[in-house]
């Protein structure tokens, strides 16, 4: 298994997810961060866009997976973009999903609240 990684910090998603009822009805700002692991070898030594993966691409069905659907935990988001990453290319070996709510609905100051998965390719 490669070290090498992809990783896309920062991704700005508006959705529906939460538990309360208000964050069903309502979408709300989510920041994702994605590291995909794959060998960069190919790609450093080429410098040619079709031996890596498209980070462009990745973006997209991540953003549509989370914006298109609705989930009542951060987990499942998470465990869908990690789906949508490792489907994205057979590069992909692994994905980690960090998804932080930029709005946490609690009464303490807290700036985010999230969750951080890994998942392998079978």
């Amino acid at each position: 298994m490669t070290e090498d990684c992809l990783r896309l910090k920062g991704l700005r998603v508006t959705a529906l997810c939460g538990a309360l009822a208000e964050e069903r009805v309502r979408a709300q700002p989510f920041e994702l961060d994605v590291d995909i692991g794959a060998d960069l070898a190919p790609s450093g030594g080429s410098d040619d866009l079709g031996d890596t993966i498209d980070y462009g691409e990745v973006c997209a069905a991540v953003c549509a997976a989370a914006e298109g659907e609705q989930f009542t935990l951060m987990e499942a988001m998470a465990q869908r973009v990690a789906e949508v990453c490792l489907n994205a290319d057979q590069r992909a070996q692994w994905v980690t999903v960090e998804v932080r709510k930029l709005r946490p609905p609690v009464p303490q100051q807290l700036s985010t609240s999230g969750v951080r998965i890994t998942r392998h390719r079978q």
